[in-house]
């Protein structure tokens, strides 16, 4: 099959050999600033996108999708959780609450303390799935045995015990005969939690409901916590309870208890994403610079071309096309080459951080489909537009100025 004459003609300028090695070589430099530049683009998405979803999926995992109160307070828990998961799209409801002490062992540290019903909790949480040790039905623990607490494997280690061990738990005074007094109980840890968050791992401690109850004395729980089927329509749920039961229910979601900090992601995401795109628009320019050069060069070509009867708009293709079989090349080897690096890069687990800075232990990087074609049709499009002026130069050029001292 026959080559269109406009792509043959680019073809035979862009693979120039002999006196317009010059040319091929820019062309080359051309092609490789686009193809750095996709690269780059696709594995900044990849990065911001994957650092987002692996912190949504551990928030999500760690905390229930909603949490509700009820102003009026919550006298049976059970039927306060039945009445919400009757709620379109809740699928899990469980009792919480919360409360602030200290954990006394071979060190002293502040805890976070949640008070829950361990086999309610599994269906709004992962917690179940994060036990490294022990077991989350050790909370329900006999009479007349010390109560049981799940400590997060950081917390615990601050404190340099571990399943089986003792700990103080101290909340708040009492008031007694010699005046105020801490209250302090013994607890016995039943088990050890990772939920891949510090704000967790080393700051939370888990009871049982009824002996949070006792500690923090309370009579009451706190909370009803739920997990819905989608977690972005979470805002959407939440709002509508009160509408559903009443206006005595007040909502609160993850997204809106994590607004500031997806917030910012999303606009570093897009700042960095600008930032790298002008990469892209350097190259484009190194694609301005050749074709002129070319059309340059080439100029008593172009004149017999237009004499032999080439009309000006195929010789607007033709320097159209060598414009785009550079920027779709670069594209191709640049948004294939992010992808495999960016595959790499998670799968093994190479770039490692801090993970008392960012949650997580290593960067992970995740190509969206959507991230992905934009960024390979953004390219191509301004490699196109790139072309348009040096092409129209070059059909406006006069075959007879071109010709005269020839």
């Amino acid at each position: 099959m026959d080559l269109p004459f406009e792509l043959h003609v680019a073809l035979r300028y862009l693979l120039a050999k002999r006196k317009q090695a010059f040319i091929s070589v820019i062309s080359s430099i051309s092609t490789l600033g686009v193809t750095v530049g996709v690269m780059a683009l696709v594995i900044a998405l990849a990065l911001m996108t994957g650092l987002q979803q692996e912190l949504r999926d551990r928030i999500v995992g760690s905390n229930p999708h909603i949490y509700v109160w009820n102003t009026k307070g919550i006298d049976d828990y059970r039927a306060e959780a039945d009445t919400l998961r009757k709620v379109p799209h809740v699928l899990g409801a469980a009792p919480a609450i919360l409360g602030q002490g200290l954990l006394a062992a071979s060190e002293t540290q502040p805890v976070q303390i949640k008070g829950i019903d361990p086999v309610l909790e599994q269906q709004v949480t992962n917690l179940k799935g994060a036990i490294t040790s022990g077991s989350i039905e050790a909370l329900n623990t006999p009479d007349g045995e010390p109560p049981g607490i799940l400590l997060g494997k950081d917390l615990a280690a601050k404190l340099g015990v571990t399943t089986g061990d003792s700990v103080s738990l101290t909340m708040g005074v009492t008031l007694t005969p010699a005046g105020l007094l801490p209250r302090t109980r013994r607890l016995h840890v039943v088990g050890l939690f990772s939920l891949g968050l510090l704000e967790f791992d080393s700051t939370y401690g888990f009871l049982s409901l009824e002996v949070a109850q006792r500690l923090l004395g309370k009579d009451k729980v706190d909370l009803i916590q739920l997990r819905v089927d989608d977690i972005y329509a979470a805002p959407r749920i939440a709002q509508s309870i009160p509408t559903l039961l009443g206006t005595q229910y007040v909502t609160q979601d993850w997204a809106e208890m994590n607004k500031s900090l997806f917030s910012a992601l999303g606009l570093e995401k897009m700042a960095i994403s600008l930032t790298i795109g002008l990469i892209v628009m350097v190259a484009a320019l190194n694609i301005v610079a050749s074709l002129i050069l070319l059309v340059m060069e080439k100029h008593r070509d172009i004149a017999i071309l237009k004499t032999m009867g080439a009309s000006a708009r195929s010789v607007t293709i033709i320097f159209m096309m060598q414009g785009l079989i550079i920027g779709i090349a670069g594209t191709a080897v640049g948004a294939s080459a992010g992808y495999a690096l960016s595959t790499v890069l998670t799968r093994y687990k190479l770039i490692k951080v801090p993970a008392d800075v960012y949650q997580m232990s290593y960067m992970p990087f995740r190509v969206l489909p959507l991230d992905f074609a934009l960024v390979v049709v953004g390219a191509i499009l301004v490699c196109f537009i790139a072309t348009i002026y040096p092409s129209r130069q070059a059909a406006k050029l006069d075959p007879v100025q071109a010709l005269r001292y020839e």
